[in-house]
Formats: C-alpha cells, structure tokens, sequence
C-alpha cells in the first residue's frame, strides 16, 4: 500500500472517528492537499519518495514554527503543533538516531577524504540521499560541522 492510499484509508478512519479523530483528519488533509499541489507543480503523480519528501517538509515548517511560538510565549500553539508533527511522524519511515547519523557523517568523510569544512558541501552532497525523510537536516549540518571542525 502506497503512502498515499494510507493517507486516504487513515483519512476515512479519522471520518468514521468522529470528535476523536478531528485533529488527525484536519492534518491527513492538509497532507493531502500538500501532496496535490507538488502534483499540480510538477505535472505529474508522486510515488512514495516525493510524498515522503512532501510530508519531510510539513514536519519541518512545524518544528520552524514551534520555535516562533516559543519565542512569542505560546504554548497552546506549540502543543498542537507538536501534536500535529506527531500525527505525521507516523507515515516517516523510523527516524535515525544521533548515533546512527554521526557514525553515517564519519563514513562520508572518509568517503569524500574532507579535511575541514570548506568540503562541507562534498560531505553534504554524498550524506542526504542516505539519511533523507529518516534525519532533520539541521541535526546532520550540526554533526557534520562539529567532526569536520575537530
């Protein structure tokens, strides 16, 4: 079963569900609809790594925002959010671990024979197809930074 026809089954579920399911249907449908307009944009239907690179991009600008409303003093607004980003974390395949990631960042230096971090972009270039939609992008700069720097 493709990402997608997930989506439209935990869609109808979250329907059936009623007031229990009212957070997850609003967030299954602005997935959906996420994943309609990269269709349109594109000119063509998504397969399962596009979707996950759409859905990728919705945990990002939630976690962008939390860090907004935090400064701003609102926690009812981070709570939905985190609630949200929980919601599709769930069609995330199993995030990486910071172990995990740093020892992938050691095996692209060595990869790549980078020296400091002016081979950032080299490092980069051959570590996210390896951790994409399973690492925050800003987590693995960070590793990569730091071992580069050493």
């Amino acid at each position: 079963m493709s990402i997608k026809d997930r989506l439209t089954e935990d869609m109808k579920q979250a329907m059936k569900d009623k007031e229990a399911g009212k957070l997850r249907l609003s967030v299954i449908r602005m997935v959906r609809a996420s994943i309609k307009n990269a269709e349109i944009d594109q000119k063509k239907e998504l397969g399962d790594e596009e979707v996950l690179e759409v859905i990728s991009r919705e945990v990002k600008m939630r976690r962008d925002s939390i860090a907004e409303f935090q400064k701003g003093n609102r926690p009812d607004l981070v709570e939905n959010l985190e609630q949200e980003i929980a919601i599709l974390m769930q069609y995330l395949p199993p995030q990486l671990s910071e172990a995990e990631i740093r020892d992938l960042v050691m095996e692209a230096i060595a990869q790549t024979q980078a020296a400091s971090a002016k081979d950032m972009g080299k490092v980069m270039a051959v570590l996210m197809p390896k951790v994409k939609g399973r690492a925050d992008g800003k987590t693995v700069n960070a590793i990569v930074r730091e071992l580069l720097n050493q």
